[in-house]
C-alpha cells in the first residue's frame, strides 16, 4: 500500500503520541505488567521475501515460552471520499530450551471510491504466511531457517515462496540495547498473475509465468529500549542476485512499540522497499506505514 507524505507525517505524529502514552503507562503499571515482548512490529507483513531479522536468543535461565497473539486494525471514511481498509494477523511462538518455532499469518484488504461514484476500486489485497525455526548455538550465535508464502494482487503475484537459511551474530547484546548482523541465502520462486503478464505485454515486454532467483542476503539490526514500556527497532537488508546483479532489493524498517497493559499493546511502523528490477509498468519503491492494536491471548 503506497501512502502520501501526509500519511507519513500522520504516522510520525501517532508515534510520538504512543511514546507519551507508553511512558505514562510504564509509570502507572507494576513492573510485572510491563513486558518487553508484549508488542509486535505493527506492520501486517509476514512473508517478507528474505527479510529474516534474527529472534532474540533466550537467556540461559529463561523459562519455556508458549504465546499466541492477534492484531487487527481498520479505517473507514465517508463523505467526499469513501475508503475501507482492513488488516489482521496472528502469531504463535513455541520455545523450548535452545529451540524456537514461530508461525505467522496475515491478511490486508483496502478499497476506495471518489465522491458521487457507486464503484469501489480495490487498492490492497494480499495474504501471507511464514514459519521459522531457530536453533540458538550460544548467547551470541544462532542458526535459522524459514519458509514463507505471499499472494499479492498489486505486486502481480499469484504466489511467491521463499526459503531462507542463515546465521546471525550479536555484536552488542544486553537488556536495553542489541546490535546484530546476519548473513544468509534466499531462494525465491515467483508465479505471476495473468493480469501482470498482460500488463507487461501491453507495454511491449515479455514476462515469464514463473521465475526462480538465488540471492545472497545481508542484514543489520538495532533494537533499543527507550523506557520500560517503549522500544525502537531499526533494520536494513540487502538481497543481491547471484546470477544477475541488476536484480537486487533493499529494505529498511523502523518500528516503535508501546505496552499499554499486560495483554494489550500498540505498535506503529514504517517500511521502505526498493526493487531495482520490478515487473514492467510497476514502481520500484513502496512506502508503507501501519498502526496495530495487539491482543496477547497466551
Amino acid at each position: 500500500m503506497r501512502v502520501s507524505q501526509w500519511s507519513f507525517v500522520g504516522s510520525l505524529v501517532g508515534s510520538v503520541g504512543m511514546l507519551i502514552v507508553g511512558s505514562a503507562a510504564a509509570d502507572e503499571l507494576p513492573s510485572g505488567l510491563v513486558q518487553r515482548e508484549a508488542a509486535t512490529s505493527g506492520r501486517e507483513d509476514v512473508a517478507t521475501s528474505g527479510f529474516e531479522a534474527v529472534q532474540a536468543a533466550p537467556a540461559p535461565d529463561a523459562n519455556d515460552v508458549t504465546s499466541f497473539r492477534v492484531s487487527f486494525g481498520g479505517l473507514f471514511s465517508g463523505g467526499n471520499s469513501e475508503t475501507l481498509a482492513l488488516t489482521g494477523s496472528t502469531r504463535f511462538e513455541l520455545r523450548r530450551s535452545d529451540n524456537q518455532l514461530i508461525v505467522m499469518a496475515a491478511g490486508n484488504y483496502g478499497e476506495a471510491a471518489p465522491a458521487g461514484s457507486d464503484e469501489r476500486e480495490t487498492n490492497v489485497e494480499n495474504l501471507q504466511a511464514k514459519a521459522r525455526y531457530d536453533r540458538f548455538l550460544s548467547d551470541r550465535l544462532t542458526a535459522f531457517a524459514a519458509v514463507s508464502a505471499l499472494r499479492d494482487r498489486f505486486q502481480g503475484l499469484a504466489l511467491r515462496t521463499n526459503f531462507d537459511p542463515g546465521l546471525a551474530y550479536y555484536i552488542v547484546r544486553d537488556s536495553d540495547l542489541e546490535f546484530w548482523a546476519e548473513l544468509g541465502y534466499d531462494l525465491q520462486h515467483d508465479r505471476r498473475r495473468q493480469d501482470a503478464i498482460d500488463k507487461a505485454a501491453a507495454a511491449g515486454s515479455v514476462v515469464a509465468r514463473s521465475e526462480t532467483r538465488h540471492s545472497g542476503r545481508g542484514f543489520l539490526g538495532y533494537r533499543v529500549r527507550l523506557s520500560p514500556a517503549v522500544e525502537l527497532d531499526l533494520g536494513t537488508e540487502l538481497l543481491l542476485s547471484m546470477e544477475d546483479t541488476k536484480n537486487f532489493r533493499w529494505i529498511w524498517d523502523a518500528a516503535l512499540t508501546s505496552s499499554l497493559t499486560e495483554g494489550l499493546s500498540l505498535a506503529t511502523t514504517l517500511n521502505l522497499r526498493y526493487d531495482n528490477n520490478p515487473l514492467p509498468e510497476y514502481e520500484t519503491t513502496d512506502l508503507t506505514t501501519a498502526v496495530s492494536l495487539v491482543v496477547n491471548l497466551l
